[in-house]
């Protein structure tokens, strides 16, 4: 038997082993842990494979071979200024943010449906030219916009005790989503359409919407998707490409087979950081949509399940936080966040393995694209600030700050206060 943290007795073995995971799990900083560090190492290792996926890319179009990756790193240190700047922001200050965001964001993606200021990239219209090399696709900041002005309506609702009438759960919530699902649709990009769905039944199920409604908003979302889908050719072709083994008729499952290559080449632990053979011009987009297939055809099936390891270690994160809270604002805003990054992976990595339809979605924190990093490293800040807000959270920090040597050595205050208190609890004939 092993005394535990707080004098109670642990088992030893395999059992006490598990007690022991389980008390460090349930500590008040392992929310905080989890989503600094599992995000951190998500955009480290995204730096790595986008630099690794990237170089034949540039080389190819007669560019740098680490100009992605120079791109790349610039937006990830302003990304990590954005992810700092959110973690320390009062609750207020970010829900004061909701309608400047949102109504920035509508009116980008309007600009963006302009002749001359917007730019089509691979069939999609939902990019802004920025000058030079730079380019900004405002349907990734839509999604931050919907999640932090969703998440201060629906809590200024409950405060007021309006969320019991179905009316006030979906207006104007469903009307401003569907607003901002029509401008994305307008430049044909289903992909973040799926998303900015996902994030608003996301929204929907954590203000407790009533099933038969919740049921109804999903079915009503589900015929436009197919009606969309049906009535486009290149939709209904990807849609064929589930589970295709071999490229087919003008090669149209060409990138979902190849992808399927890359990742059956990579075995255990891969062919080795930079040695791909798919990124030479046989799977399109290796640095963006398929970057998890050339991290599992050079990592293998370690590198990947690394990558899972850690999303998974993200949500779980973000559910805690919403879990845990009792603001209604923090609950809905780190629903919302924890939706939106947690579908994005999986439909991203569902299509890189065969399994969903390729929707052209960036992996979150981790594929190539300045556009879709910043708003998401803005999103993680978030969820930092939240989990640090909780109550146990700030006792521990508070307690940690004061524990933390000077130096390497306790300052002289604290030294003296504990020399004090042994000197206390010796028998009076050691003294």
């Amino acid at each position: 038997m092993v005394r535990g943290p707080r004098g109670g007795r642990v088992p030893g073995g395999p059992r006490g082993f598990l007690v022991r995971v389980r008390r460090a799990w349930d500590r008040p900083l392992t929310a905080y842990y989890l989503i600094l560090g599992g995000s951190l190492l998500i955009t480290v290792l995204g730096l790595v494979m986008v630099y690794s996926a990237s170089q034949i890319k540039a080389l190819q179009s007669g560019l740098a071979p680490a100009y992605f990756f120079r791109k790349q790193l610039l937006a990830a240190v302003l990304g990590g200024g954005l992810l700092l700047a959110a973690s320390r922001m009062p609750v207020r200050l970010h829900r004061g943010l909701a309608y400047p965001l949102l109504a920035g964001s509508v009116f980008l993606m309007c600009l963006v449906q302009i002749p001359g200021i917007g730019v089509a990239v691979n069939g999609n219209q939902n990019w802004i030219n920025l000058g030079g090399p730079f380019q900004m696709q405002p349907s990734e900041f839509g999604k931050l916009a919907l999640v932090l002005w969703g998440a201060d309506l629906l809590a200024r609702k409950q405060d007021k005790k309006l969320l019991v009438q179905w009316k006030h759960l979906l207006v104007p919530l469903i009307p401003v989503a569907f607003l901002l699902l029509g401008l994305i649709m307008l430049g044909g990009d289903m992909g973040t359409a799926i998303i900015l769905t996902a994030i608003l039944f996301g929204l929907l199920w954590l203000a407790g919407a009533p099933t038969r409604l919740f049921v109804g908003v999903l079915g009503a979302a589900t015929l436009i998707g197919a009606l969309l889908i049906k009535t486009s050719a290149n939709r209904m072709s990807r849609l064929a490409c589930i589970g295709a083994t071999d490229p087919g008729p003008g090669d149209q499952c060409w990138q979902a087979v190849h992808g399927i290559y890359a990742l059956a080449s990579g075995g255990f632990f891969g062919s080795g950081l930079g040695a791909s053979m798919e990124k030479w011009g046989e799977l399109p987009e290796p640095h963006t949509d398929f970057i998890f297939a050339i991290t599992g055809e050079e990592l293998g099936l370690a590198g990947t399940l690394s990558v899972l390891a850690l999303f998974a270690a993200l949500g779980y994160a973000g559910i805690r936080v919403a879990g845990r809270t009792e603001d209604p604002f923090v609950r809905y805003a780190a629903g919302g966040v924890t939706t939106w990054i947690t579908a994005q992976a999986v439909i991203n990595i569902g299509a890189v393995l065969g399994l969903l339809p390729i929707a052209g979605v960036p992996l979150p924190l981790f594929s190539y694209g300045g556009s879709a990093l910043l708003p998401t490293m803005f999103a993680i800040g978030l969820l930092i600030a939240f989990a640090r807000d909780e109550p146990a959270a700030r006792v521990a920090l508070t307690a940690r700050s004061k524990r933390k040597p000077v130096f390497g050595r306790r300052p002289a205050g604290v030294r003296w206060k504990t020399m004090r208190r042994r000197v206390k609890k010796r028998p009076s004939g050691e003294r």
